[in-house]
């Protein structure tokens, strides 16, 4: 009796190979990233949008946020290996975009000017339930660097980034609940920000 023989991957195209891994999570790319390029691809095209997003307000120029996020997925596959599945793969990219960030910042100091805001891709959803499902997402960009950089930085995670409060504190090495009230002090301060733009015009 014949039996059903995985096929070989040597014998694969590339299309094939992208159709088989597409529906693997993040975990198990990884893993198979380690030894399988294809594997990392499809990583980096799953979160690529959001590394970006986060590093463009951050750094607040589109040509170095082009060459952080480069340099972020460079040193994610440089070491996929250490990666221990503690908290979702976002989490971990956006770690190393965030030291990425504050290596640019030891050698110049940006701010977000609002012409910049224009490239930041809009999502298909409301930035946040506080928010008001009219404001747009290059408003919020444009008015990050009015914050203090610690509660900018975690809002930019929790917005751009799309992590979860808990993913947030995990990459900022503190508890939820720390995380949780900076957040809603900067949602604050942005709304108010919000109003003192509307009384200008």
């Amino acid at each position: 009796m014949n039996q059903e023989r995985s096929p070989d991957p040597g014998k694969l195209s590339p299309e094939a190979i992208a159709v088989i891994l597409a529906d693997r999570s993040d975990e198990s790319l990884a893993q198979a990233a380690c030894e399988d390029y294809n594997a990392f691809a499809i990583l980096y095209r799953r979160h690529v949008t959001d590394i970006y997003r986060y590093l463009l307000v951050q750094v607040g120029r589109v040509h170095d946020a082009e060459d952080l996020t480069t340099q972020t997925f460079e040193a994610a596959l440089q070491h996929i290996a250490s990666y221990q599945e503690i908290g979702k793969f976002r989490s971990w990219l956006l770690g190393i975009a965030r030291r990425k960030a504050a290596d640019y910042f030891r050698q110049r100091r940006a701010t977000l000017p609002l012409e910049f805001a224009k490239h930041i891709p809009h999502p298909d959803t409301p930035l946040e339930e506080c928010i008001d499902q009219q404001l747009r997402l290059e408003l919020v960009a444009s008015l990050l660097h009015f914050l203090t950089p610690e509660r900018s930085e975690e809002l930019a995670l929790r917005l751009f980034g799309r992590l979860t409060i808990a993913e947030v504190a995990h990459v900022m090495g503190k508890s939820e609940a720390a995380v949780k009230m900076l957040v809603h002090r900067a949602m604050s301060n942005l709304k108010q920000q919000l109003i003192n733009i509307q009384k200008e015009n």
